[in-house]
């Protein structure tokens, strides 16, 4: 599981951001102010820093320094209100790797997340399975396990989306004849292979389960 430092003094957006997260499996730190933040980073690895920059005691901006100073490269996305060039030219010298201006679409950001931690952590264990995400290459005990396009597809939406319901319409997409029967098929041929615990979610779709 992905671990997230929020540091966002917000409380309803923090609240929000919260939930959205933990629904798509992250674990979630949150920060109302930039020395509360600091002490966590001291405590814990993050896997990701998401920070507002105007924040009491110790700024977003500042608070990233710091921790560049200290030699630690965690991948850093600001959420801010400001928009001016001059602050986001400050935010880019102190490295960091996103800007994303508020108002901001909470699918957009999900995108953006995701798509920064598989670069930064490709590989996703789940039971005996080691799944390579850039290449959506499968391994058990180091053997690599082969299987058709249509159920490595399946696969592959299911691992990106753990925890998240994804609707049968998607799953038909990466089908040459898709129905229901021909998904429910695929998806317990992966259960029994994988040891995956996948939910039928009734009408709607499947979702992955956390171990």
């Amino acid at each position: 599981m992905s671990k997230i430092l929020l540091l966002e003094d917000d409380y309803l957006l923090a609240t929000s951001l919260q939930k959205l997260l933990l629904n798509e499996g992250f674990e979630v730190k949150h920060a109302s102010d930039g020395e509360e933040a600091l002490a966590f980073t001291y405590a814990e690895k993050f896997d990701l820093y998401l920070l507002d920059i105007n924040v009491p005691l110790l700024n977003g901006i500042d608070f990233l320094k710091l921790l560049r100073e200290s030699d630690d490269a965690t991948p850093a996305f600001f959420l801010t209100a400001l928009k001016d060039i001059k602050t986001i030219s400050k935010a880019f010298d102190v490295v960091c790797d996103d800007y994303i201006k508020k108002p901001f679409d909470f699918d957009e950001l999900l995108i953006r997340i995701k798509a920064h931690i598989v670069k930064k952590n490709p590989f996703l264990i789940y039971g005996d399975m080691h799944y390579d995400m850039l290449h959506k290459r499968i391994f058990i005990e180091d053997k690599e396990i082969d299987l058709g396009y249509v159920e490595k597809e399946i696969l592959d939406l299911l691992v990106r989306n753990m925890c998240q319901t994804i609707d049968k319409t998607t799953f038909f997409e990466v089908m040459e004849r898709p129905t229901d029967l021909a998904l429910r098929v695929h998806i317990t041929k992966l259960k029994k292979k994988f040891g995956l615990h996948v939910k039928n979610i009734k009408g709607i779709g499947y979702r992955l389960e956390k171990i």
